[in-house]
């Protein structure tokens, strides 16, 4: 399978990009700001590093097509790259507020647009989109990251529609609290209380977040589209 993964230097990333290789997938991915973790992964792996802004159409547009040249096509997208912040929503500027869902929520769809034309040429392909449980619950102080994953999650449900008939499946995972670079910014007081609420009192790991990925790409997963696999450990049922 021919894989191309975005943010692939995040704690979920790097790990996508390890099992996808690890199965005997030949992968691309994205990077924006570790170099030196990006060399690390691609040289561990086999994987071909990219440096792409997420927030930059041209720079889309461009790891696209280096990924196309290296990988021959497309057989799976995994639009993961992202970033979070904490604020509240009358503090945002309308700079940051554009800014973050350049990254959060148009990326996504950018690079969709820019390989659906080889699955639909091929007639297959798998698209995955990772969300979040605060797309489907909220977050107070996180509304515009809430809304870019809410987002997420209807292009997942509109575009499954749309591309279906063509042979192309569209689905979205949507992780609880994960283990991440990201959380552990939180303070122990904050970690404790998010386990408190996940009935199966733990964080969970970018591997279990993987697992799905490997899941909805295999044939096992065939029969999904315009899903959303939430692993989230009972946080939002």
């Amino acid at each position: 399978m021919r894989v191309l993964i975005t943010g692939g230097t995040g704690d979920i990333g790097r790990e996508a990009v390890r099992a996808f290789c690890e199965r005997g997938d030949r992968v691309a991915f994205t990077y924006l700001c570790r170099e030196e973790r990006a060399q690390q992964i691609a040289a561990q792996t086999g994987a071909l590093a990219l440096r792409a802004d997420a927030a930059d159409p041209e720079q889309i547009t461009r790891a696209v097509e280096q990924a196309r040249a290296y990988l021959g096509g497309f057989d799976l997208l995994i639009n993961n790259a992202a970033t979070s912040s904490f604020a509240l929503l009358t503090d945002l500027t309308v700079a940051q507020w554009r800014a973050f869902l350049a990254v959060n929520l148009d990326s996504h769809v950018f690079y969709t647009q820019q390989i659906l034309p080889d699955m639909i040429r091929q007639k297959s392909g798998c698209i995955l989109n990772v969300a979040s449980v605060w797309g489907q619950t909220g977050a107070s102080c996180e509304v515009h990251y809430s809304t870019a994953k809410a987002g997420l999650i209807g292009f997942t449900k509109a575009l499954a529609k749309e591309v279906g008939p063509s042979g192309i499946r569209v689905n979205c995972v949507a992780p609880g609290v994960i283990d991440t670079g990201m959380n552990r910014s939180l303070s122990e007081e904050d970690l404790r209380a998010l386990c408190d609420e996940t009935p199966l009192g733990r964080l969970g790991t970018p591997a279990e977040v993987v697992s799905a990925f490997l899941f909805l790409s295999a044939p096992a997963g065939a029969f999904y589209t315009g899903q959303v696999l939430a692993p989230n450990g009972g946080f939002y049922i």
